[in-house]
C-alpha cells in the first residue's frame, strides 16, 4: 500500500496494517476534531467547561482553562499575552494542541488576577481562572489527551466501515500500538517545512534557514501568500515583500521587518520569533530523524515490540508514562529487558538525537549512522553554535503508543454530503503522541491535505 509522498517526506514511510482505509475527511468542521487535555493528576479540560466560583485572593500563579476554536497553540499564547499586558514568558502550557480543532487545554498565566483573565474578550479565544498555584504548567504535568474525531464524506456502507476499522484495530492491537511518530502538524501540512528550517539552524546555515522560513512556497497554500514567497525567493526585496506578505503570516512579517533594516542579519532576524518557536525548528529536525529511524527498523522487519542487543529500553511508571530511566540492551539483561517488555512495564527507545544523545548500538545503531550520513549532521551539531539558546540535548521516545478506550462512537449518515457516511470516535492518546498518526491507519488517505490531515 502506498504512502503519500508529503507524509514520506515527513518520514512516515510505512502503514503498521495491511488492512483497508475506509478514506474520508476529517476537519470540516472545528468541532469535528475535538482535544481535551487531561494532566497527570487526573485534572482534564473540557471544552464545555463548568462555571467554577471565580478564585479568591492572590497567588503566583493562576491556573486557566483556555478553550481555542481554530487557533494556532503558540499564536494563542502570543495574543492572550499581549491582551493582559504581561510578558509572553508569563503564560505557560504543558502541551501544544491542533491549530485547525476545537481544544481544551490548562495554561498558568503569572501576575495577573482572575478579573483582569474574565475581561479577556478574543475571538476563538475563552479563557476561565480556576486556581491559585505554586507552580506553572509544564509537560511533566501532563499525562495525555482524550480526542473525539468525525471521519466525514466516507463513501463506504456502515458495515464495510465497521469491518475495516476493526480489522485496523485488531491489527494495532497485535502490535501494541501505533508506531509513535511525530504528525503531519508537527511539521506542517500546507507547508510542510519547520524540519527543514531546523536542518539548516542545526547545520549553521542560518540564511539558508531564514529563505527556507520565508520563501519556500507551500503546494496547498492561498495563492496570495505563494506569490509573495516567490517574489521574495527570486528577489531578495525584504522591502516590497513585507507590503505584500499577508497579514496573517505574522511571524514571516516580523522576520521580514528585522531584515529590512539589517538584510544580512539573519540570527537577528530569527531572534525576533519567539524562543519557543525557534526551540520548535530544530525540535522537529530531531523528530524527522527519529520518524525516519522508526520507518526504517520497521521496513527491515525489526520488531517494534520487542528490543534486541544494542537498543534502549525505557521504564514505564504505575500510569504507563516513560520515566527517565533508559537501559540500554546487552548480553547480560536482553532476556529480563525482553520479559519486563512482556509484562508491560518497559518499552523499545528510539533516539531524538541530540547533544547528549547519541546513536543506538547493533542493527539499529547501524540504521541511525547511515540516515544521520546521508543527512550530514552529528550529534554534536544540536550543539547549535550559531544559536545556542536553541540547543538540543536529546531523549528517548517509545516506538509504539498506546491507544486508550478507543470507541466507535457512531456510524451514520453524513448531513454535510449526503450519500455518504460519518464515523464518530473517541479515544485517549499519552502526551507527546498524535491522533493524526492513528487516523492515517484508519483512513489510508491518498492525499493527506484534501482529508483534513
Amino acid at each position: 500500500m502506498n504512502v503519500p509522498d508529503l507524509e514520506v517526506s515527513l518520514g512516515m514511510t510505512i502503514y503498521a496494517t495491511r488492512a483497508l482505509g475506509v478514506g474520508g475527511r476529517i476537519r470540516h468542521f472545528p468541532e469535528d476534531f475535538v482535544v481535551e487535555e487531561i494532566l497527570a493528576d487526573g485534572s482534564r479540560a473540557t471544552v464545555k467547561p463548568v462555571p467554577v466560583e471565580v478564585p479568591k485572593g492572590w497567588g503566583r500563579h493562576l491556573l486557566c482553562l483556555l478553550v481555542k476554536r481554530n487557533w494556532d497553540t503558540l499564536t494563542a499564547v502570543e495574543r492572550i499575552a499581549e491582551e493582559l499586558k504581561v510578558d509572553r514568558n508569563h503564560v505557560r502550557i504543558a502541551g501544544i494542541k491542533d491549530a485547525r480543532a476545537l481544544t481544551a487545554q490548562h495554561i498558568s498565566v503569572s501576575m495577573v488576577t482572575p478579573e483582569k483573565v474574565l475581561n479577556l474578550k478574543v475571538r476563538g479565544l475563552e479563557v476561565y481562572p480556576i486556581r491559585f498555584e505554586d507552580e506553572t504548567v509544564s509537560p511533566g504535568r501532563l499525562y495525555g489527551n482524550h480526542f473525539h474525531i468525525a471521519i466525514r464524506s466516507i463513501r463506504y456502507d456502515p458495515l464495510v466501515i465497521e469491518e475495516r476499522i476493526n480489522t485496523v484495530l485488531k491489527e494495532l492491537k497485535d502490535l501494541g500500538g501505533i508506531p509513535n511518530y511525530f504528525g503531519h502538524q508537527r511539521f506542517g501540512t500546507k507547508r510542510p517545512i519547520t524540519h527543514l528550517v531546523g536542518r539548516q539552524i542545526v547545520k549553521g546555515n542560518l540564511e539558508e534557514a531564514a529563505l527556507t522560513f520565508l520563501s519556500f512556497p507551500g503546494p496547498f497554500e492561498d495563492s496570495r501568500a505563494r506569490e509573495a514567497r516567490i517574489y521574495l525567493g527570486n528577489t531578495r526585496d525584504y522591502r516590497t515583500a513585507f507590503k505584500i506578505f499577508p497579514e496573517h503570516l505574522i511571524y514571516e512579517r516580523i522576520m521580514l521587518r528585522h531584515l529590512l533594516k539589517h538584510p544580512r542579519d539573519y540570527l537577528g532576524a530569527f531572534r525576533r520569533l519567539p524562543l519557543k518557536l525557534r526551540r520548535l525548528f530544530v525540535q522537529a529536525y530531531q523528530s524527522y530523524l527519529y520518524n525516519m529511524f522508526l520507518s526504517e527498523r520497521a521496513k527491515r522487519g525489526i520488531p517494534l515490540n520487542d528490543v534486541m542487543i544494542g537498543d534502549h529500553a525505557l521504564t514505564l511508571d504505575d500510569r504507563g508514562l516513560p520515566t527517565r530511566r533508559v537501559s540500554k540492551v546487552s548480553d547480560s539483561n536482553l532476556s529480563h529487558v525482553r520479559e519486563r517488555i512482556h509484562k508491560g512495564e518497559m518499552v523499545l527507545g528510539i533516539p531524538l538525537i541530540g547533544l547528549d544523545v547519541g546513536v543506538s548500538g547493533g542493527i539499529q545503531g547501524e540504521i541511525e549512522r547511515e540516515i544521520l550520513s546521508k543527512e550530514g549532521v552529528a550529534p554534536r551539531d544540536f550543539d547549535v553554535e550559531c544559536m545556542p539558546e536553541v540547543r538540543a540535548r536529546g531523549e528517548f521516545r517509545r516506538a509504539l503508543a498506546p491507544i486508550i478506550n478507543l470507541e466507535v462512537s457512531s456510524i451514520s449518515e453524513d448531513p454535510v454530503n449526503p450519500s455518504r457516511f460519518k464515523v464518530e470516535l473517541d479515544f485517549i492518546l499519552l502526551r507527546g503522541s498524535y491522533a493524526t498518526v492513528l487516523l492515517r491507519e484508519i483512513m489510508k488517505p491518498q492525499n493527506v491535505v484534501e482529508a483534513g490531515f
